[in-house]
């Protein structure tokens, strides 16, 4: 595994730190079946690791034409910004009217 994939978040590297734990708790049992789940744990972990990675990639490429595209017509992304956030304030506050909320 490379670096990237090892660092996929902390959650990720929590849940591969137990996987890897429990095999090395498992090492010394004998026994087919466990040698059997031991391997497809360490699969099912490899595959695990391999799709946080590409997440990963995608989020941070599509991050990066999000940012080309607002660099390339910033009042067009303010506009939408400030349109996005008028229809939210709207919508909520129209919910809230219709609870009474104070």
């Amino acid at each position: 595994m490379n670096q990237e994939t090892t660092t996929a978040s902390p959650e990720m590297s929590q849940l591969a730190d137990d996987a890897r734990a429990l095999m090395a708790a498992t090492a010394d049992m004998a026994g087919e079946k466990v040698s059997e789940a031991r391997k497809r744990l360490a699969a099912a972990l490899e595959r695990a690791m391999e799709m946080a990675a590409t997440v990963r990639e995608k989020a941070v490429a599509s991050a990066k034409v999000a940012d080309q595209a607002v660099h390339e017509h910033p009042y067009q992304a303010i506009a939408i910004g400030v349109g996005v956030g008028a229809l939210i304030g709207y919508l909520v506050a129209r919910r809230c009217a219709s609870r009474n909320c104070d």
